[in-house]
């Protein structure tokens, strides 16, 4: 059992600490860095995507698996955000609790341990996972600083609900990582072959996704990590982030693991679906606290320590799928 998931997650961790040592060592430097995302999430992760959905039949996909992931995620984001004071802080802490790194992280994972079958599985998610997540958390927080700019006389920046909706939906569709996916289900309902050559290509660029989207989490960690160090203007909330992180990394997957076995789930799709689930806080979690200045040191404290934590808690998830194997919940 154990060999599998070291096997597995023994390269994950590898390259993560590699990209970790180079961008500690700063031989990559941010603005590299950031460039190097751009070519691995515009170039490389789309044709990976779209080449993968597009030998999918939309018609052969289960969205069960989706229901008992997302429903359980906005059962925990409403849950936290009502526990802790329904403020706007609440908010961005609420999305930490249930949005994972699926992609960056969760894309090379789940390809090593389950192969082109788990990946489909979690392409599906990802499908999803934004256009739902982010757009409802947007939402919430434009209309919490409506209600603020309603109750200050002459606030600045009252939004306009509806236009922030559709704003949020386009930007949750056009975008590098759904898109490509669903342009994928469309060709393969074309009924068309896809020219040798360019399947080549395209599946040579997929191939560099996993191994680069795994260095650059490694090498935004320690960079996110020297900012943290340095900022001496704050109080790092040490304790708010671990709770974060025992939240996300433990919680949410438990959760996920028990709603899915209720549902009857097999046992493939619920191992994606608890697995993207036991994955370390997602980069549109910083993205939006960056955008709306919410707790952008804690949250950046707490990506760090969900990452670094996630390295030990990922392997405890993945043990515990390896033993469902045996069938020891079916007593």
């Amino acid at each position: 059992m154990w060999h599998v998931v070291i096997s597995s997650l023994g390269p994950v961790m590898l390259l993560i600490a590699l990209g970790a040592a180079l961008g500690r060592w700063q031989w990559v430097s941010p603005e590299g860095a950031k460039e190097l995302s751009r070519l691995a999430f515009s170039v490389f992760g789309p044709a990976l995507l779209f080449r993968t959905m597009s030998q999918v039949d939309p018609a052969s996909l289960v969205w069960q698996p989706l229901a008992v992931y997302l429903g359980t995620a906005v059962l925990m984001y409403w849950g936290f955000w009502l526990r802790w004071g329904r403020s706007l802080s609440a908010a961005m802490w609420a999305m930490a609790t249930m949005f994972s790194n699926t992609v960056a992280l969760g894309i090379p994972l789940v390809g090593y341990v389950y192969g082109q079958p788990g990946l489909v599985v979690l392409f599906t998610l990802i499908s999803v996972h934004s256009l739902v997540l982010v757009t409802m958390i947007t939402v919430l927080l434009e209309w919490q600083r409506a209600q603020q700019a309603h109750l200050v006389p002459n606030a600045p920046g009252q939004a306009d609900l509806r236009a922030v909706l559709v704003q949020a939906l386009r930007q949750s569709i056009f975008h590098p990582v759904p898109l490509p996916i669903l342009l994928g289900l469309a060709f393969f309902q074309t009924g068309w072959s896809m020219p040798e050559a360019l399947d080549r290509a395209l599946q040579w660029l997929g191939a560099a996704f996993g191994p680069i989207a795994l260095l650059l989490v490694g090498i935004n960690l320690a960079q996110l990590w020297r900012v943290t160090a340095a900022d001496q203007t704050t109080s790092h909330p040490w304790r708010k982030a671990l709770e974060l992180t025992l939240l996300k990394n433990l919680l949410f997957p438990i959760a996920v693991a028990v709603v899915g076995w209720s549902a009857g789930l097999p046992h493939l799709p619920l191992s994606v679906m608890v697995l993207a689930a036991a994955l370390p806080v997602g980069a549109n979690v910083f993205l939006v606290s960056q955008s709306y200045a919410l707790e952008r040191e804690a949250i950046t404290l707490g990506m760090s320590l969900s990452t670094l934590l996630g390295m030990i808690s990922l392997p405890v998830v993945m043990v515990l799928l390896q033993m469902s194997d045996f069938k020891w919940w079916s007593f």
